[in-house]
């Protein structure tokens, strides 16, 4: 049997409030084409298939046409909810869609219930252990005293092996958790509410292969226990990822092989430093006119209509800061405006987050100091003090 391992799909994420269902859309039809090239059996998903829990009607769609896409393509698809998802939504009609190929596994009374799928050496059981919160999942684990995710999954895993023990046959386990020695990366959602989040990767003995969710970027905890990331990338942090899937196979003793198959790059992410004027004129930022771009300006003064002059050249750029040259910061508040007058120190702070004041915005600034100079003296001569005024 043969079996592609990808996950956190995020299906409707935007990144820097840039709609990515394009994106995801082109990529799941690199992992259908896959399964064709491939010969692939069954593609397993472990978590966050969506990335809210209610998604949007755009996201349902580019997620069913990628379910399509991948059954047409003749895998059978296992598929269980993350952090991210909503169990129960991800799960509706989970009963009628196996029929058809697609197997959701978001209930913890399913967690012992494995997808039963054969080849010419027997049966192999596919369990499913979607993202537990142990405040919620306790009790029904039987666990009611547990607060940590390893206790949890230790629970979910017992039921995994007792099961797995009278059946016979060998075992994949699709589990959506932060095992311990693996890296994360920024674009992940913390799963550590509800007691320490980390789990061991000895929790999963047993398994002939075990299918990570949850963290973004392809790597091997061990040699049949990984993460494959997301397929695309989901913040600037994981601009020098590859995004990949793994492709596993198994024989009569378990698993044989285990490649790593790199996924197109839909679109590159550039991060990109200089003044605006460096920026737009440098032809060695060609390359960036087709990424996403996050910059990061060193402008002495900040430029006014930064990210529309950006976008005429990085049509595709989504974060700009401005970063004030180095030097230009140093001393405490104290030792700036010490000696210096309120005319000074007003006319300072608006050259500091804009440019430097114009002749009428200083004859402003006087005319707001002399009437702060007249409330105080009328406060005086009351015999009382204004607190209110600045």
């Amino acid at each position: 049997m043969r079996i592609l391992h990808t996950s956190d799909w995020h299906i409707g994420r935007t990144f820097h409030g840039v709609d990515l269902l394009a994106d995801q859309t082109r990529v799941l039809r690199a992992i259908a084409e896959l399964v064709t090239e491939r010969g692939i059996d069954v593609v397993v998903v472990p978590g966050d298939v969506y990335d809210r829990s209610i998604p949007s009607s755009d996201a349902v769609a580019v997620c069913n046409a990628g379910f399509e896409a991948i059954r047409e393509a003749g895998a059978v698809i296992v598929a269980t909810s993350g952090n991210h998802d909503s169990p129960v939504r991800l799960g509706a009609g989970a009963a009628f869609a196996a029929h058809g190929g697609l197997h959701l596994i978001t209930r913890v009374s399913q967690i012992d219930n494995p997808v039963v799928l054969d080849d010419e050496y027997g049966s192999v059981l596919f369990y499913g252990i979607p993202y537990l919160e142990p405040e919620i999942t306790r009790a029904e684990l039987g666990v009611p005293g547990a607060r940590s995710h390893q206790e949890i999954v230790d629970a979910a895993m017992d039921r995994v092996r007792a099961d797995a023990g009278r059946r016979g046959g060998r075992t994949v386990v699709l589990a959506h958790a932060f095992v311990v020695g693996a890296e994360p990366s920024e674009s992940e959602r913390s799963i550590s509410v509800g007691g320490v989040e980390t789990v061991s990767a000895s929790s999963f003995d047993g398994a002939d292969y075990v299918a990570l969710g949850h963290l973004h970027s392809p790597q091997t905890v061990a040699e049949t226990v990984r993460y494959s990331g997301s397929p695309l990338p989901y913040s600037f942090g994981e601009r020098t990822h590859r995004k990949a899937v793994f492709v596993v196979d198994l024989d009569a003793s378990g698993v044989t092989a285990v490649d790593r198959v790199d996924l197109p790059v839909v679109r590159g992410l550039s991060r990109l430093e200089g003044t605006l004027d460096e920026l737009l004129a440098d032809p060695a930022h060609a390359e960036a006119e087709d990424h996403y771009v996050s910059a990061v300006l060193t402008d002495p003064i900040r430029p006014l209509d930064a990210m529309r002059r950006l976008q005429e050249r990085f049509p595709f750029a989504v974060h700009v800061e401005w970063q004030r040259p180095a030097g230009s910061t140093e001393g405490s508040y104290r030792d700036k405006v010490r000696g210096r007058s309120d005319r000074e120190i007003a006319a300072a702070f608006l050259t500091d987050v804009r440019s430097d004041p114009s002749a009428r915005e200083l004859g402003w600034i006087d005319e707001a100091l002399r009437e702060v100079d007249r409330r105080r003296g009328v406060g005086e001569a009351a015999g009382t003090v204004r607190t209110d005024v600045a």
